[in-house]
């Protein structure tokens, strides 16, 4: 994946005047590569959000996260595939607005890579799926739309635009 131009979020007037920089896309990346928990935001099909802290793996420009199909998180992005993804800490900050599609039996190469990370990262928790775990679905991949990521909220907002926004 290339690098996305930063840009400033739109903030209404007099909400911060004096921005000095741009975080990196690296940043971004690196945050969402070593982030253990990651909160899904879906909308229910009445319209009420839903929020739940995810495992996940990052992958060449991709968020992966697994889960049954019958949950309520699943059951909603089916729905609807709209997802707003966010790390655990309000200080350093990434948000990521995407979409979702389930992915059932992926490419053996991708579900190596896929069971390795979740190994590295979840092996304490005693989870580490195998290569097969989701050849019958519940493995879904978030699509970047847009995010937006700061370390200091008044000096360095940042958003990338990766997908048509």
């Amino acid at each position: 994946m290339n690098s996305p131009q930063p840009i400033r979020p739109h903030f209404p007037p007099g909400y911060i005047d004096n921005a000095k920089s741009f975080l990196a896309w690296e940043h971004v990346e690196q945050r969402l590569r070593e982030a253990e928990n990651y909160w899904v935001c879906t909308v229910r099909p009445d319209g009420r959000p839903h929020a739940i802290p995810k495992w996940g793996v990052w992958i060449d420009g991709r968020l992966y996260f697994d889960g049954s199909p019958q949950t309520r998180s699943a059951r909603n992005l089916a729905a609807n595939p709209a997802v707003t993804v966010h790390l655990e800490s309000g200080a350093d900050v990434v948000i990521v607005d995407g979409s979702v599609r389930e992915v059932v039996g992926p490419p053996h190469s991708l579900a190596a890579q896929l069971a390795a990370g979740y190994e590295r990262k979840y092996t304490a928790f005693d989870y580490a799926p195998a290569v097969d775990t989701w050849n019958s679905g519940g493995l879904f991949e978030v699509t970047l739309h847009t995010v937006i990521a700061w370390t200091q909220f008044t000096d360095n907002p940042t958003k990338f635009v990766l997908k048509g926004q």
